[in-house]
């Protein structure tokens, strides 16, 4: 089972709003999930979200792997960092 960390879209017509899911990459997109790791709102001024880092670096730990939308999100949160950082020491 190939697991992503992806958006699931929420919200009404003209007024997106996601959660950022971790969900079996055959799942449908606003379908099946196993962990809600954050949210996102693009619509507030600045951009609004919200990632539960424990959550996220435990998933990324097991494997799983992020749509790009949700890597530029981890990027910014500075998660993906701490992530990189975690497996080159352990590497070392």
């Amino acid at each position: 089972m190939a697991v992503k960390l992806r958006l699931k879209r929420m919200g009404s017509k003209k007024k997106p709003f996601y959660r950022v899911v971790a969900a079996d990459s055959r799942s449908p997109r606003d379908g099946r999930f196993i962990e809600t790791v954050g949210t996102y709102n693009p619509i507030t001024e600045p951009a609004e979200v919200k990632i539960d880092e424990e959550v996220a670096m435990k998933w990324l730990r097991d494997g799983a792997i992020p749509t790009d939308t949700v890597r530029n999100l981890l990027k910014k949160q500075g998660i993906l960092e701490k992530f990189h950082n975690e497996r080159m020491s352990k590497k070392a």
